[in-house]
């Protein structure tokens, strides 16, 4: 991996649709060398996928979305592996976290109602074993989402006002 991988990844990350003639420019390389970095950096992991950024709101999904973190007792000699690997195989799940601070995992996780997500937390996710204790936050409204901003200040026509 060097500096013109790294380039090639952050032009792919700002925008993966972005043509190849157009990323040669960019970063100043030849398209088929472009190709080959590219087609090695998935064939390597690097490049794990693309996607899209979706507005589910505005498209008019009515999914709720909440964190939910997790108190897990590590198992010995996995640490949290196996305990994460059994939380990601849920299809509600988008994602999932190690992290610092008072909770070990923090998973993102998108379900049709709040009390889909209350039952599936409840039923699911605290009876497992290694599940100390759950903390769940529903998500009210996404200003930016990887990268991407969301929620701008939409134009409010103002009425006249005088005295």
């Amino acid at each position: 991996m060097d500096e013109k991988d790294r380039i090639l990844l952050h032009l792919l990350e700002e925008n993966c649709r972005t043509p190849l003639s157009e990323l040669a420019v960019l970063a100043e390389m030849s398209e088929e060398d472009v190709k080959d970095r590219i087609g090695r950096l998935e064939t390597d992991g690097v490049v794990r996928r693309y996607g899209a950024v979706v507005d589910w709101e505005r498209a008019g999904d009515g999914n709720v979305a909440a964190v939910i973190e997790l108190k897990v007792s590590p198992e010995r000699d996995f640490g949290y592996d196996r305990i994460a690997e059994r939380i990601a195989r849920f299809p509600q799940v988008r994602s999932l976290r190690l992290m610092t601070g008072a909770y070990d995992l923090q998973l993102l996780v998108t379900g049709p109602s709040m009390h889909e997500i209350a039952r599936f937390v409840s039923e699911q996710i605290a009876p497992m074993d290694r599940i100390r204790e759950t903390a769940t936050h529903i998500i009210m409204k996404t200003y930016k989402e990887n990268g991407t901003a969301f929620a701008g200040r939409e134009e409010v026509e103002r009425l006249p006002y005088s005295f």
